[in-house]
């Protein structure tokens, strides 16, 4: 069973910027109630993808500086990364199979 995986500054490059397959990341934070909404769908994403996809998850509270340095001005934000580039970005909640659809186009 896969599950996201907390990235924070440290972690961000090797997780998510360096990694050998599409990566989601879900800028959010606790008080934030779609955040809290859509976690159980990226939930499911993440078991869904399996090993085929890192979902990864980032408090932008918690982690100030990847928010400002993704110009973070809403949450929840979804991030998609491929090859270590950002290639698309979603700034609302979106169904399942819309994020599910978005990272096997980059498989």
């Amino acid at each position: 069973m896969s599950k996201p995986v907390n990235v924070t500054e440290s972690t961000f490059e090797e997780l998510v910027l360096r990694a050998d397959k599409p990566v989601l990341v879900d800028f959010w934070a606790e008080w934030c109630g779609p955040c809290r909404k859509l976690a159980p769908v990226i939930d499911q994403v993440a078991e869904e993808m399996g090993d085929r996809a890192v979902i990864a998850k980032v408090d932008v509270d918690a982690e100030r500086g990847l928010g400002a340095r993704y110009q973070i001005m809403s949450i929840p934000t979804l991030m998609f990364f491929s090859g270590g580039k950002k290639v698309a970005e979603f700034n609302r909640p979106r169904p399942r199979h819309e994020i599910v659809s978005q990272l096997k186009s980059l498989i």
